[in-house]
């Protein structure tokens, strides 16, 4: 193993010269039954030294927070001053709950001074005592004894749980008091055990392994050691007696889950049992995780004599995390993981989460008791190895140990040993044979701890009942792996080339993806087949099609065409607005742009074997050559996942269900991890574009997307509204501006409005607009001020139709013109000098009525001069009201909209304006064809004045 130094620092120390474990862990003599503590074999001498006297024990018991604060209750309790009567223990298999119980054992029935016992004196004065009284101690474990069986104490026949309570609290004298119960097996009431208990007070008594002794009980019979009933009755007597006696305790333990519980008959009695110490008890918890860290460490190792080379190793670790960065977990840049490092060190944090957060999941895993037997064959193993790490790491785990390796998959189901021989850590497996090829992986057998590291975190979720996310991600997987000296980029990666070549390893998506999990099986993955079918497909036809899909979902944008790898005969020579997406072979590079450039002149000069006219209604999307690799290899790997879950519904291919929903799943990552590749590889935007007329030849400019966006046409739109590509609002400034340039000039004062803007579709130096509504709103817009132009609907012998100069109400047609403003206001101003004077009314004196001339009410035909008629009455006296008006027109059809317009601005609104005028239009439409309508007319104009809802539509 290789570790750099800093110059001028000292080398540091690995674990094993830091921290060194007990005797019979290096001894390898490290048995279950040391450390499975025993309630009655304490109470009766036949401990062990560590767990039989109370000083050895509190020397290598780490008191954590929940037992601190029982052996407070405790310590109130006795002195009688506080404190629960009752107390339940209540934690998973292995989570401490006898332990507990003896250190409660120890501190009431010590034969010692408090000063001997490690950390007691400390509790006693956050207590508030100065001194904790001795006590008598009762214990009743419910595996010693069988309900129908009696037993013997001393001469006395004992039958009952009570009866053997009372012998351990006062002997002989004692169970006088509850003789006649134990012999008939019925419960003692309250008031006797208050008795009882009153008598030999300071006193404790520990219940273990209750339901264990319960659930014996056959169903409606009674036995020597009472009935099933009889015995709940003495639980709940008990519970209420201890409230009255203010220096007597209870402390019993529960089984957490029904599994504990054992059959559906120790299922009843938890659940009784529960009922009956609800209804006084206090629930402690006692061991959490954080503290697990100590309990380990103190149990497996002597203490710690270098804290300056302990503190030197966590310290380099805490940096190199903190310099890895977002490399690794975010709870590594805190502080207080170095804090973490230095509590559980010689082990890694990491392999506490793992076995307290994974492996307690397992049924029958043991929470205090598991990790204690797994870590000492680890820590016997690595000392005879003469492991070099400078902490015990989940990469450091020796699966290539039998008896390491067998304590792990004793709880897991069969099949394992296969997967750890091929894939993880063996002579023969593959990360193995990897290192050996690769010398930059062997020198820090980064393969083989990556593999180990997956296992110890992903194993777990194999029998686990529920499981949040399967496996470990990248950063976990580092975080295993890595010790300081040593780059995360090198386990990244070895990790990277696992998953091509492991058959057991699974991922939940594209192994290059930071959130993607990595996890072991023992089904072999599907991976290997999807790398042998992702090299079968055709780039030109199935990956090309594939990309082609994936541009469809992701392109949709303001164009209004959008054509994939569409060949330039095929794209239509029209006004409308399109974007052409260049295949993956025509790709664009800043420092190679030849081929994807000459494409695009290709594009814009030939509509297939005719010349294209409108070239300035394109843009091209090209693809990076840089990410071209990936896309391709991104969109095989999307057809091969596809192709197998095909064959899995066709039943061409026969898998398990988990595997058929890994393959599913690796199609959906597949599929939802293309569009994003094509956005990173469909990158620039080309522009063909000339800055004058007088250019020799046109340019292209290509514009960078920013792929870390939303879609690719959200972003095209933004390219092309920030560079004025495409104008979708125009001022009329810029309007008149481009006028001025290029058409007001040699004697020409007017410009058609058509003409223009055909000329914006075909010439490159031209704006490109969005649509040809974007040029009539500037139009409009320009139309109502004598800023920009005049308009006009024709020009015959040097006068304009139409003529408007300000007055807004342009109508974009394919007559509109557009003047110079100059030449707008010297036009306006002959016409007003040539007006006749306005006649003023005279004044009638007659008191005769007034005649009024009526003609056709609103008579309009085609054809005519466009001048509007008005028939006006003669002079009227003043007392006199006119009533009646009558109006016609004749419209020429060129201008038929603009001037219907007008007249229903300025006329009819104004008759409408008064609310007692009844004001009735008649349209009056007459068209004559000397060779004949044409079908499609008669046709069209039918259908469209039956919808109009004409009240006559005539054909002759």
């Amino acid at each position: 193993m290789i570790f750099l130094v800093e110059k001028g620092k000292p080398a540091m120390k690995p674990w094993r010269e830091v921290a060194v474990p007990h005797r019979d862990v290096l001894e390898g003599t490290f048995q279950q039954s040391e450390f499975a503590a025993d309630i009655t074999a304490v109470s009766t001498g036949r401990a062990s030294r560590e767990y039989q006297d109370a000083s050895a024990f509190f020397d290598r018991t780490f008191i954590t927070d929940g037992m601190a604060m029982l052996l407070m209750q405790v310590a109130q309790r006795l002195a009688g001053r506080g404190g629960d009567p009752v107390v339940q223990l209540q934690t998973a298999f292995g989570g401490g709950k006898t332990h507990t119980m003896l250190a409660v054992y120890h501190l009431a029935s010590r034969k010692c001074a408090l000063s001997d016992l490690a950390g007691i004196p400390a509790l006693v004065d956050r207590a508030g005592l100065m001194d904790v009284p001795q006590a008598r101690v009762a214990v009743l474990d419910g595996t010693a004894h069988a309900p129908g069986q009696p037993w013997k104490r001393g001469s006395q026949t004992i039958k009952t749980l009570w009866g053997e309570m009372a012998w351990q609290l006062g002997g002989a004298e004692a169970f006088t008091l509850v003789a006649e119960a134990d012999a008939t097996g019925t419960s003692p009431g309250k008031d006797v055990l208050r008795d009882l208990l009153e008598r030999h007070a300071p006193c404790v008594v520990l219940i273990d392994e209750l339901v264990a002794y319960i659930r014996q009980f056959p169903e409606s019979q009674a036995i020597s050691g009472g009935s099933y009933d009889s015995n709940l009755s003495f639980v709940q007597a008990l519970t209420e007696a201890v409230k009255l006696v203010p220096r007597a305790f209870v402390l019993a333990s529960l089984p957490e889950s029904d599994l504990e519980a054992g059959s559906q008959r120790g299922v009843a009695s938890l659940r009784s049992l529960e009922k009956t110490f609800g209804r006084v008890q206090a629930l402690w918890k006692p061991v959490a995780t954080e503290e697990a860290f100590e309990i380990v460490r103190r149990r497996l190792f002597e203490p710690v004599r270098d804290e300056k080379a302990r503190e030197a190793v966590c310290r380099a670790f805490a940096d190199a995390y903190i310099a890895e960065g977002v490399k690794l977990p975010a709870d590594t840049q805190e502080r207080r993981y170095f804090e973490r490092l230095l509590h559980a060190y010689p082990i890694h944090p990491e392999v506490f989460d793992r076995l307290y957060e994974d492996w307690t999941t397992i049924e029958g895993f043991q929470r205090t008791r598991g990790v204690l037997k797994l870590m000492a064959k680890v820590i016997y193993r690595l000392w005879k190895d003469d492991n070099k790490d400078l902490l015990i790491m989940p990469g450091s785990l020796p699966l290539h140990d039998s008896s390491s390796r067998n304590e792990l998959t004793y709880y897991l189901p069969a099949g394992w040993d296969a997967v750890i021989e091929r894939d993880i850590d063996s002579d023969r497996a593959e990360t193995t044979a990897l290192e050996s090829k690769e010398p930059r992986f062997g020198q820090v057998a980064a393969a083989r701890r990556i593999a180990r590291t997956i296992f110890l975190g992903s194993a777990p979720s194999s029998v686990a009942s529920k499981v949040a996310a399967r496996g470990l991600d990248r950063a976990h997987i580092v975080l295993g792996c890595l010790q300081p000296g040593q780059a995360a980029s090198i386990y990244a990666d070895a990790l990277g080339r696992l998953a091509d070549r492991l058959h057991y390893l699974n991922a939940s998506g594209e192994k290059s993806q930071d959130a993607t999990r990595f996890w072991f099986d023992t089904r072999a993955n599907l991976r290997r087949e999807m790398e042998d079918r992702k090299r079968r497909f055709d780039d030109r036809t199935e990956v090309r099609g594939k990309i082609a899909d994936a541009l469809k979902k992701t392109v949709g944008s303001v164009f209004d065409g959008v054509h994939i790898f569409t060949p330039n005969g095929d794209v239509p020579d029209d006004s409308a607005l399109r974007l052409v997406v260049l295949p993956p072979d025509v790709w664009y590079a800043r420092e190679e742009h030849r081929l994807a450039f000459d494409v695009v002149f290709e594009a814009i000069g030939k509509n297939g074997a005719k010349p294209r006219y409108r070239s300035n209604r394109l843009l091209f999307l090209a693809p990076d050559h840089g990410a071209l690799s990936r896309l391709n290899d991104a969109t095989r790997v999307a057809l091969a996942w596809g192709s197998i879950v095909d064959d899995i519904k066709e039943s061409r291919l026969t898998i398990d269900n988990l595997q058929q929903k890994q393959a599913e799943k690796e199609l959906k990552s597949a599929e939802d991890a293309l569009p994003r590749v094509v956005r990173e590889c469909y990158k620039w935007l080309l522009c063909p574009m000339m800055d004058a007329p007088t250019d020799p030849k046109p340019a292209i400019e290509a514009f960078a997307l920013n792929t870390a966006g939303g879609s690719i046409g959200g972003e095209i739109e933004r390219v092309c509204t920030d560079n004025e590509l495409v104008i979708a609002t125009w001022s009329p400034i810029h309007l008149r501006t481009k006028l001025k340039e290029l058409y007001w000039k040699s004697g020409q004062s007017a410009a058609n409005a058509a003409s223009f803007f055909e000329d914006t579709l075909r010439y490159l130096y031209m704006p490109r607009l969005k649509a040809k509504d974007v040029l009539a709103q500037a139009i409009r817009v320009g139309a109502a001020s004598k800023d920009f132009f005049g308009t006009a609907y024709g020009e015959t012998d040097g006068k304009f139709e139409g003529f408007s100069f300000g007055g807004g109400n342009a109508v974009f047609d394919d007559t509109l013109l557009l003047i110079e403003p100059q030449a707008a206001q010297a036009y306006e101003d002959a016409i007003r000098s040539t007006a006749t004077p306005a006649i003023e009314p005279a004044t009638a004196t007659a008191t005769t009525a007034s005649v009024v001339a009526e003609r056709p009410s609103g008579d309009i035909s085609n054809g005519g001069s466009g001048t509007a008629e008005v028939a006006t009455s003669p002079s009227t006296p003043s007392t006199a009201k006119l009533k009646t008006f009558y109006g016609s027109a004749d419209i020429p059809p060129a201008t038929a909209k603009m001037r219907l317009v007008q007249i229903a601005e300025e006329i009819v609104s104004v008759l409408t304006s008064d609310p007692n005028a009844t004001v009735r239009l008649v349209l009056e439409i007459s068209a004559e064809f000397p060779d004949g309508a044409g079908d499609n007319v008669r046709r069209a104009v039918s259908e469209n004045a039956r919808s109009l809802g004409l009240k006559s539509a005539d054909w002759e």
